[in-house]
């Protein structure tokens, strides 16, 4: 590992404080970069970069590591370790409206998930509060019992170590204490949300219980969480505060799908749209 390398993981993990996932995966895409080009990454140029990504045909998995790399020369030239300033161009990705679920279509799915045994519970009552508070399922499920407070959340073991307080709804507090009351081990393990064996749930087992009910990742509930906010009139900048986005770039996703909600009403609604009085 170059030195420049070292220094710019030393950083992120330091002072950008990111999470752990994340620097594995700055790590990662500036390892592959240099083995794929067979250069320094101080040594790439246009050409080297273009050769070594040419094969990767998601525009998402370019840009990721296209940003990681243009993060790297940014710290590389601040700290002096490159006198030149260079930045490589993003693919354009065309924009679309995040996939979410209605409040409606939630609770049917809800409706079947058997509640007679303490893993049905854990189920409904995971898949309510992911959609209760629209957190991270790695939020989540580094959840203790510690971080409720009354009616309120504490995320603390968040995206860039930020912490943020998010309003709980009565209904998944209570599926959270009917799972508790009913789970045998849920009061001498740290965790709230816990396997069959009495161990702390995995992402591939929350994605596993969001798949089987709901056809789709714990990630869409997130989406449907700040969906139904911005459609319901709440202020972006009030969104981007309960998903915990550092920048309101990121939020304004959701300000299309409120366009779109906007058109349908006109089109739904308007009377020389639907043909009346013209």
């Amino acid at each position: 590992m170059s030195a420049g390398l070292e220094a710019f993981l030393e950083y992120i993990t330091i002072i950008k404080r990111l999470s752990p996932k994340t620097i594995e995966a700055y790590r990662h895409d500036l390892d592959e970069l240099e083995v794929l080009s067979s250069k320094s990454l101080l040594e790439l140029e246009s050409a080297s970069v273009i050769q070594a990504l040419c094969s990767i045909p998601n525009k998402r998995t370019l840009n990721r590591k296209l940003s990681a790399l243009n993060s790297f020369l940014d710290f590389c030239h601040r700290s002096h370790f490159e006198t030149h300033s260079s930045k490589f161009t993003l693919s354009k990705i065309p924009k679309i409206l995040p996939y979410y679920l209605t409040f409606e279509s939630i609770m049917k799915q809800l409706e079947i998930i058997d509640r007679s045994n303490w893993l049905g519970l854990r189920d409904y009552a995971l898949i309510l509060f992911l959609y209760a508070t629209g957190l991270r399922v790695s939020e989540c499920l580094s959840m203790h019992e510690e971080d409720i407070e009354g009616e309120w959340l504490r995320v603390r073991h968040t995206k860039g170590e930020k912490e943020r307080y998010i309003p709980i709804a009565s209904s998944a507090l209570d599926a959270l204490r009917t799972y508790q009351e009913a789970c045998p081990s849920s009061r001498y393990v740290r965790a709230l949300w816990l396997n069959y064996r009495y161990e702390p749930l995995s992402r591939i087992s929350a994605f596993k219980i969001t798949q089987k009910y709901l056809g789709t990742s714990p990630h869409t509930l997130r989406h449907s969480y700040a969906t139904g906010l911005i459609l319901g009139g709440a202020d972006l900048r009030v969104v981007q505060e309960l998903l915990g986005h550092s920048s309101l770039l990121t939020t304004q996703i959701y300000t299309h799908v409120q366009r779109y909600n906007l058109q349908q009403t006109v089109l739904d609604c308007h009377p020389m749209v639907k043909g009346e009085g013209v």
